[in-house]
């Protein structure tokens, strides 16, 4: 059975200690084997310090641009093999695999492109220079430099490459060597990306490591110019946050969390309409895509009271055409939940929900999957619940169900109190509304503004090109306040800034100018 083995310090190493087995969560078959003891995690850190970080700051943007691209093209060429690989792995179907992979691909060729715009510098202006003297000759300039640490990558189990990819792309650009730890019981994509990238020698050494299992002591090992970025659960986070090296030594954090996503539809909206299919579309998508297991699903569905039996039954239509089971097969439209602890989970939140609302859809995701064995696989069908309190539903707002479970609720109507009841989840990566009305979406957004990250408009002149509100674009920020973590990343130039340090220059102008490019 193959072994995945961390690449540190130049070297392939398998650990050693108890085996994790990573298995098909659709057959249960196992997979590989991954172990997380016996590395040197101080030297790897070190390694990536003495070697990859002076490698990437010799660069300018340009070329660290370069890279990220030589890494997209190498997704595409293997494409293929790695969609076989997610789909066997994760639970994926074809399209769920290759949204996570043609993401990935999609966000390095992104910071690519923006870091050869950037040019050959290695220092990046931060708004315009300022005088600080007499004349002109005495002026201040802001900038931003590579911090001269590491980026720790610590990511969920459901996007193995596109989690990567948007935290490694910004890292590189910004001149930061990077090492990665993806969750362990999807590690083969992640790991096979790494065994590519190592293979045909894209990165400097040291710009890149992975590790594979348990983090171990890795964070005992952190430096105050060093970065922890962190995808998962909240509770994880809280307890980085805490670690005792980060506040002794003031490491720089970035979370992103839970977050109970809101869809909001308005009344001026009819469910027949573009912006009404549009909405339906969206929700159903995000309800089942990857299995609902993505950190922008909606997990809330506000709509005015006198549509909510007609929204409910509209949804319940296209939920009862996903159809469910091995994720190979071509007629199979949702996979299993990843793993046998994220099926628990979900179905311990459905019960929380089924105890405070009525059923929509699905009940309480029993489902006869296609193509496995009785009783394989950690398989939940699509659920919708529904409740006509909302704001007295503590269940719909407190907790996240990962998975494809959603909470449908009715409200009056008016923009501000369907602000109100987005705000009851206390911090969102995106929220979305769906309305024609200018007047209606602007009481809206400014309400719901501080409570996201994002906030989708869906309406008529989009519907036709919208990717939806699932879909973290690289051009646009991916983080939220609150409950999602209050963190950020992507969001074009301004991703590069988690891993680079702000610096007040002060000096004469005609210098500064040729520092920082004007």
């Amino acid at each position: 059975m193959k072994i995945l083995a961390s690449h540190l310090a130049g070297a392939w190493t398998p650990g050693d200690g108890p085996a994790a087995v990573l298995v098909n969560p659709a057959t249960e078959e196992p997979l590989a084997h991954a172990h997380g003891r016996g590395l040197d995690l101080a030297g790897a850190l070190a390694y990536a310090r003495d070697r990859g970080g002076p490698a990437l700051r010799a660069l300018g943007f340009a070329e660290r641009g370069a890279l990220c691209a030589g890494l997209a093209r190498a997704i595409h060429a293997a494409r293929e093999e790695l969609i076989a690989l997610a789909v066997a792995s994760g639970g994926n179907t074809r399209g769920d695999a290759k949204f996570d992979l043609d993401g990935a691909a999609a966000t390095l060729a992104h910071y690519g492109e923006l870091a050869g715009k950037l040019g050959g510098g290695r220092l990046l202006a931060d708004g315009e220079p300022v005088q600080v003297g007499r004349t002109a000759r005495l002026a201040g300039q802001h900038a931003w430099a590579p911090r001269p640490g590491v980026a720790v990558l610590i990511n969920a189990f459901n996007f193995p490459a596109w989690g990567l990819a948007e935290k490694l792309a910004c890292a590189l650009v910004a001149g930061m060597p990077v090492l990665c730890k993806p969750a362990t019981a999807t590690a083969l994509v992640t790991h096979r990306l790494v065994e590519l990238w190592v293979e045909a020698g894209l990165l400097p050494a040291g710009a890149l490591q992975l590790l594979v299992g348990p983090a171990g002591d890795l964070v005992d090992h952190l430096r105050g110019p060093d970065v922890l970025a962190f995808t998962g659960s909240s509770d994880t986070a809280r307890s980085l946050r805490a670690h005792p090296r980060v506040v002794a030594e003031g490491v720089r954090v970035n979370v992103e969390a839970d977050s109970l996503n809101a869809a909001v539809l308005a009344p001026d909206v009819e469910l027949g309409s573009e912006s009404g299919q549009l909405f339906l579309a969206d929700v159903a998508r995000d309800m089942t895509q990857k299995t609902g297991q993505k950190c922008t699903a909606i997990r809330r569905v506000l709509v005015p009271a006198a549509r909510l039996d007609e929204v409910v039954a509209a949804l319940g239509e296209r939920l009862a055409a996903i159809t469910v089971g091995d994720p190979a097969r071509d007629d199979v439209r949702m996979g299993p939940l990843a793993t046998a602890a994220q099926a628990r989970d979900v179905r311990a939140g459905i019960d929380r929900l089924a105890a405070a609302t009525r059923p929509g859809w699905g009940d309480t995701g029993a489902v006869t999957p296609l193509g496995v064995p009785a009783g394989t696989g950690f398989f939940v069908g699509p659920v919708l619940r529904v409740t006509d309190e909302p704001r007295a539903c503590a269940a719909m707002h407190a907790h996240e169900v990962f998975g494809p479970v959603a909470t449908v609720g009715a409200y009056d109507g008016d923009p501000h109190a369907a602000a109100a009841l987005v705000a009851l989840g206390q911090g969102g990566l995106v929220a979305s509304c769906y309305s024609d009305d200018r007047d209606w979406l602007g009481r809206f957004v400014v309400d719901a503004a501080g409570w996201n990250g994002r906030i989708y408009l869906g309406s008529e002149k989009i519907a036709a090109m919208s990717p939806g509100p699932g879909t973290a674009l690289p051009q646009l920020q991916h983080g939220g306040p609150g409950r999602a973590g209050d963190g950020a990343e992507l969001g074009g130039a301004r991703g590069l800034a988690l891993y680079m340090q702000r610096v007040a220059l002060q000096g004469d102008a005609s210098h500064l100018k040729a520092l920082v490019g004007g």
